[in-house]
């Protein structure tokens, strides 16, 4: 499997608009119990056919790549991809660059 870190803005919008995803951001509670916001990804599914909305918010909020992206760069994260078609990834610190 060929993995890739991205942190450019342009690679990260440019790999995930590849595979019809959009920025999003999910609310989810800590062990608090406060609700915090963890980036993430929403992609389409391929041959998805239109469904009734769901009565339940599954906390998952559209977002601004601009947004989206100063979120990440606050958190100092990179984006972890692999495979060519199918959306595989994942958030990891970002590692300084020499």
């Amino acid at each position: 499997m060929n993995t890739h870190t991205l942190v450019r803005h342009t690679d990260i919008q440019r790999w995930v608009s590849a595979r019809k995803g959009q920025p999003a951001i999910r609310r989810v509670p800590d062990p608090t119990g406060a609700i915090k916001s963890r980036l993430t990804l929403s992609f389409a599914l391929h041959n998805a056919t239109p469904t009734e909305t769901p009565s339940q918010d599954d906390g998952l909020s559209p977002v601004s790549w601009k947004a989206w992206l100063a979120e990440l760069d606050r958190q100092h994260l990179a984006l972890r991809v692999s495979g060519e078609t199918q959306p595989n990834f994942e958030f990891v610190e970002r590692r300084e660059l020499n």
